[in-house]
């Protein structure tokens, strides 16, 4: 089926409409202009995702044609000075279409453009140029680095139709060429890692820094990048705060002005949660789409969702009562929680979005946000989330979006009872039914699997976990990926600036922040193994202090 003028809207329409997305990039994004290749690259990123997400793309030819250039700035990377036959945006899309189909040689695209004239016509092109012409546009007019752009869009185009089910010419790479490593020892040395490190932080980090925005308008003498390097340079210091970390920043910069730690504390504030959450989904999207060029990462399928503290509350919170709410453990302590959506299991641990917890939050508003923003982020498959989850109306709500989950159950007496029944039989794993009230003779089917822990403590019921599935109990052993939430959520507490600040805005940047830092730093490892090794180990090459330094020299930090 070919594509609409309804698909076609369609796409628009759906990109539109996601808040944490922004296209075109040069529109939103700070630093980026018309002419940005870095801004394009993102676009059809954007586009391309979307595009073959509708049933009627089903090729990749159409795509060439409908994909928006009109606003592309092509001059400054246009080597000829004098007139020329062909417009650059044309030459953008033949070229695209060469390296589709991987073809050699020029004379292959002249022989498809001639018996294609329907392509030709709905490009623009009003004569099929001949090999020699498009040989020289390629090699003397097309700058290197609009060529890399060509083949980088290509590789993306690629990977996304085929993501979404759709015939492609070729299998695409996996990684660009420009980023192409001949080092494929099996052990690099700490040297080798280190190298490949600086070169893919350098990349990540022009990827993700630039969906943050202070908006503070124009004509501004100190960079928007030193407050992202003053930020990334608070969470490389455990309990630096930012007045002593500005001062300290000052001389650390090789940038001509730094912002003071007042200003800098005041941009943050003006920021809603809500923008903070944008920003953050769109870095992370930006993020992913980098990392999705790895075969690695088609693993995804598995998200955890859960809730962290802050350090305890030991001042007045008289007037945050309702941000300053508790711990998770009914002590008679306070704390700003946050809780996180993650991508866990064989796939890299990504912090997908994350949110502050106010008091008067359900569980299950949590959960339906969450699950929102990390379908539109990612393919999600299986939903593992700890025992405060435990409910059926949550539970309910995840099965009806086709997900499946593993949460544990609290033991309720009847439970209590059953877990003894296994004791006295010796048995170490019980599977049983059951059907939990949800109201109005409604009611969810869920299964319960009891499971004995190995060296366990207690010598009475308290030897067996309970957990609740939709799904088969293989799934069961997925649910010990959890614990990558709870170390990873130290590291993202060992990346968060000091404050004693009680503004929530400021408190959720700071985590939320932190949060990004963790993602650049598992998803740099994870380029990085790639490149050196062909393969993904989950445990890191690339330490987190390697990578938040590289951040930091990138972001002009010394």
């Amino acid at each position: 089926m070919l594509p609409t003028y309804t698909s076609r809207r369609a796409v628009f329409r759906e990109i539109a409409q996601r808040s944490w997305v922004h296209w075109p990039a040069y529109d939103y994004t700070p630093g980026f202009d018309r002419s940005s290749l870095s801004a394009l690259e993102s676009d059809i990123r954007v586009v391309a995702k979307t595009w073959f997400s509708q049933n009627e793309h089903k090729t990749v030819e159409p795509f060439i044609h409908a994909l928006p250039l009109a606003y592309v700035r092509f001059d400054a990377h246009d080597s000829y000075a004098g007139s020329t036959s062909y417009e650059m945006e044309t030459l953008f899309r033949l070229f695209l279409l060469k390296e589709l189909y991987s073809w050699d040689h020029e004379t292959a695209l002249v022989e498809y453009l001639t018996q294609h004239p329907d392509f030709c016509e709905q490009i623009g092109l009003e004569s099929v140029p001949d090999q020699s012409t498009l040989w020289r546009s390629w090699h003397h007019r097309f700058t290197a680095d609009l060529q890399d752009t060509v083949e980088t869009a290509a590789r993306t185009i690629l990977i996304k139709a085929q993501n979404a089910g759709v015939a492609i010419p070729r299998e695409p790479e996996r990684q660009s060429r420009k980023d192409d490593n001949e080092n494929t020892e099996s052990n690099p040395d700490d040297q080798t890692v280190l190298e490949q490190a600086e070169t893919v932080t350098e990349y990540v980090s022009r990827v993700a820094f630039p969906a943050f925005s202070l908006d503070r308008g124009e004509g501004c003498e100190i960079h928007e990048n030193a407050y992202w390097g003053l930020q990334t340079y608070l969470g490389l210091r455990e309990n630096l705060a930012v007045n002593e970390g500005a001062r300290s920043f000052i001389h650390e910069s090789n940038r001509e002005r730094t912002p003071l730690g007042h200003a800098h504390r005041e941009h943050i504030r003006d920021l809603t949660i809500e923008q903070i959450r944008e920003m953050y989904r769109q870095a992370v999207s930006r993020l992913l789409d980098r990392v999705a060029e790895t075969e690695e990462f088609f693993r995804a399928g598995i998200v955890a969702i859960d809730i962290t503290e802050d350090d305890p509350f030991t001042g007045d919170r008289t007037g945050h009562e309702d941000e300053i709410i508790g711990t998770k453990e009914n002590t008679d302590e306070y704390a700003y929680q946050w809780a996180t959506v993650q991508l866990v299991g064989n796939t890299v641990p990504i912090v997908l979005d994350a949110r502050p917890v106010r008091k008067g939050d359900t569980r299950k508003e949590i959960v339906e946000d969450f699950l929102d923003s990390a379908e539109a982020a990612v393919h999600v498959d299986n939903v593992l989330m700890d025992r405060e989850f435990d409910s059926q109306h949550i539970l309910e709500m995840v099965s009806q979006r086709g997900l499946s989950y593993v949460v544990p159950k609290r033991m309720q007496n009847s439970e209590k009872a059953q877990a003894k029944r296994l004791l006295k039989r010796g048995k170490d794993r019980y599977e049983t039914d059951r059907k939990l009230h949800l109201g109005d003779n409604e009611w969810h089917s869920t299964t319960l699997i009891y499971r004995r822990k190995e060296n366990s403590e207690h010598d009475d019921h308290r030897q067996y976990s309970v957990f609740m599935t939709n799904t088969g109990t293989g799934h069961l052993t997925e649910y010990g990926y959890r614990w990558e939430i709870e170390s990873g959520y130290k590291s993202i507490k060992r990346f968060m600036a000091a404050t004693t600040s009680k503004h929530f805005g400021l408190r959720f940047f700071y985590f939320a922040f932190a949060c990004l830092l963790y993602s650049i730093w598992r998803a740099v490892d994870l380029l990085v193994q790639v490149q050196l090794t062909g393969e993904y180990e989950h445990s890191p090459i690339v330490t987190a202090d390697n990578t938040l330094t590289l951040v930091k020299k990138e972001t002009g930090i010394g």
